[in-house]
């Protein structure tokens, strides 16, 4: 997806003070018209190259950012708090750092055909409507379901999968963190309870690794949300679960 995803959250939070920013990944700062017509820029991406970019977008600003991420965001957003970065972290559905094991069978499907694609680690890879559904938005009604598609789905760098599906056989590489840190900001970890590509398990295994840690790291898991969880009904609920826990930590937009 592309930072259109946001446009529920943005102005939920924008009228509560605090400014928002939603830089894309590389690649996908175009019209989402265009990436799907020319996705080339997507090919060979990883994981690297990308949290590099966002890591240079928040060293230059002026002031600690509140860190979101979705999915594969939510892993970033982790890895760029081990770096000493941001105010907080909300890691939403996130994909696993490296170390949590993942054998939940929806997840394996969900990603199938990504994964078996030939050299799909080379390539921009596309997700059909059918496996749209599945993996994000299966108990929404049909109509949503194909609007969803429609309006936020692109093309993608087939490599960050690969990352993250084989990141236990990288030990050096850029899917880790260090779930012993103690000097990092607060994180809160989001689960949507019927999420199939990233299932509640495995994001309650995510949390679990970081009991060593005497940093703040919260849990909150959401029934029957699946992984559109930032934007299928509802979502005011998660968005508010966010700001309170915020405030808790001390880090409102007022304080």
């Amino acid at each position: 997806m592309t930072p259109l995803c946001w446009e529920r959250f943005i102005p939920y939070f924008e009228e509560r003070g605090y400014r928002c920013i939603a830089p894309a990944w590389p690649g996908k700062d175009r019209p989402i018209d265009e990436i799907r017509r020319d996705p080339s820029a997507l090919a060979g991406l990883g994981v690297g190259e990308i949290v590099a970019h966002y890591e240079s977008v928040v060293r230059g600003l002026d002031e600690p950012l509140i860190l979101i991420g979705h999915s594969f965001g939510g892993l970033f957003a982790q890895i760029l708090l081990d770096r000493g970065l941001g105010a907080a972290g909300v890691a939403i559905d996130p994909a696993p750092p490296r170390g949590v094991l993942v054998y939940e069978p929806s997840a394996f499907r969900a990603l199938a055909s990504v994964l078996l694609t030939w050299r799909g680690w080379r390539k921009a890879v596309r997700w059909s409507f059918a496996r749209f559904r599945y993996a994000f938005v299966h108990s929404l009604p049909p109509g949503e379901q194909r609007a969803a598609y429609e309006r936020h789905v692109t093309p993608e760098s087939g490599r960050v999968f690969f990352q993250g599906a084989f990141s236990l056989l990288s030990p050096h590489g850029p899917c880790r963190v260090d779930f012993r840190r103690s000097d990092r900001a607060p994180l809160l970890i989001v689960a949507g309870g019927d999420d199939r590509i990233v299932p509640a398990s495995v994001v309650r295994r995510t949390h679990r690794k970081y009991a060593r840690s005497t940093a703040p790291t919260d849990f909150v898991e959401f029934a029957g949300r699946t992984h559109w969880i930032i934007a299928q009904d509802g979502w005011e609920e998660v968005a508010g679960r966010i700001e309170a826990w915020l405030a808790v930590r001390g880090i409102s937009a007022t304080a």
